[in-house]
């Protein structure tokens, strides 16, 4: 008598796992599942798959959704050991992450994680993830050669080929409210036009993460394109990196600081490195708005720019921060020559006192304030509120001819770089 066995259709190969601490916690991802791969997907505790991962068979697998959230960080690094040991059998992962922390998802997304997904999940969103891991390249599995069996495998930066050596300039704060974020963004609109015909291509990039306003001084929105390029900057390229990008009136481009929030310490001196090294291949000038903290990666930029904007006030919180920046940077021999003080709010032509104030501080500080701006007044928060440069809201004012003049300096300094080299 035959087998009633030899009758029964043969399973589906299973070629995708979930992996969560409750799979329950994450409905709208078994719809998704059930709709992307119908009954060719299994589910796994973090327990079995720590188990599972460790056998010849999980190879077979295409790809892995770890589901996680807020809870789950505690076990943060038996997750990583998860994601570490998918990649050593070339299995792509798939991060499904629920209000969990930036420094959690960024830590994740650095051991290897191919791709990330809020949850709640967007309508597509798992649609759009298995996309883009099927048009990727092949993962390398653990017995592929390596850099050191093979030196042609040495991998080059994912710069691009944009064909340009932008300068980069850095803008910074040593006193709250010293107007340096007004400063960056109406020096880089300037360069942005500077010129009849044949502008430069000028890229700003906001770095302070917690309290960037360039968004708002230009009226762009605050995009999560922007997190997924700073949690990952490792896979970046010229196509996720112009993405992430937002241009005001087609001239600028902007780096917003991200809809959230995050910790300073988000990103590393080698991810502000990356961003920066991308931005000058594909861009004439780089400007870089810093928070005005000195974070681990100040240094990064430091080396990274041509020239070190440091904006004061003539007060003495000014004069103090001031003069502790110099201190700090020559303690860790920093090339605090790189630093430029612009005054702000400096006083009137008329103002003999005001005008003895500055040659005072300048003396007794030992610096050279190179740039004096005149009080922008009113004008300045009106094209702030209403999210434009003073060359659009006001272009009489003091303040942006001085910014402009600047700006004509900076560009024809940078031709006549070119032209000597």
């Amino acid at each position: 008598m035959a087998s009633s066995a030899a009758l029964q259709p043969e399973p589906a190969p299973i070629v995708a796992c979930t992996i969560s601490r409750d799979v329950q916690n994450f409905d709208l991802l078994i719809e998704d599942m059930e709709a992307e791969l119908g009954e060719k997907w299994g589910d796994l505790s973090f327990e079995d798959a720590a188990v599972f991962l460790k056998q010849e068979d999980a190879a077979s697998l295409d790809f892995l959704a770890i589901a996680v959230d807020d809870q789950d960080e505690e076990h943060l690094p038996a997750i990583g050991q998860l994601i570490t040991d998918a990649k050593s059998h070339g299995i792509r992962v798939i991060l499904i992450a629920e209000e969990v922390s930036p420094v959690a998802l960024h830590e994740l997304l650095r051991l290897g994680a191919d791709d990330f997904v809020p949850y709640p999940l967007p309508e597509g969103a798992l649609h759009d993830a298995i996309a883009r891991l099927n048009a990727a390249p092949a993962v390398a599995t653990a017995a592929a050669p390596t850099e050191d069996e093979n030196p042609d495998m040495v991998s080059a930066p994912k710069a691009g080929a944009g064909g340009h050596n932008g300068v980069v300039i850095a803008t910074h704060g040593l006193s709250g409210g010293v107007g340096c974020t007004n400063f960056a963004v109406n020096l880089a609109w300037e360069l942005a036009t500077v010129a009849k015909k044949d502008n430069p291509r000028v890229c700003l990039l906001d770095f302070d993460l917690q309290f960037g306003a360039i968004a708002t001084y230009l009226d762009l929105p605050r995009r999560e394109a922007v997190f997924e390029l700073l949690s990952d900057t490792a896979s970046m390229d010229a196509d996720s990196f112009h993405q992430a990008l937002l241009t005001y009136n087609d001239k600028l481009h902007v780096l917003t600081s991200p809809a959230d929030m995050l910790p300073l310490d988000l990103i590393t001196g080698e991810d502000v490195d990356a961003i920066i090294a991308m931005a000058r291949n594909h861009f004439d000038f780089v400007i870089v708005d810093m928070p005005k903290t000195l974070v681990q990666w100040f240094e990064t930029v430091l080396n990274q720019c041509d020239v070190y904007f440091a904006l004061l006030e003539l007060d003495m919180r000014s004069a103090q921060n001031t003069l502790r920046m110099i201190r700090a940077l020559k303690a860790e021999d920093l090339p605090h020559e790189k630093l430029r003080f612009i005054l702000n709010r400096a006083p009137k032509f008329t103002d003999l006192s005001g005008k003895s104030r500055v040659k005072r501080l300048a003396e007794n500080l030992d610096i050279e304030i190179e740039v004096q701006l005149p009080d922008g007044g009113r004008p300045v928060t009106q094209a702030n509120d209403h999210g434009m440069p003073l060359a659009e809201s006001a272009a009489k004012s003091p303040l942006r001819k001085e910014i402009q003049k600047l700006a004509k300096s900076v560009h024809e300094h940078a031709l006549a770089s070119v032209v000597n080299e």
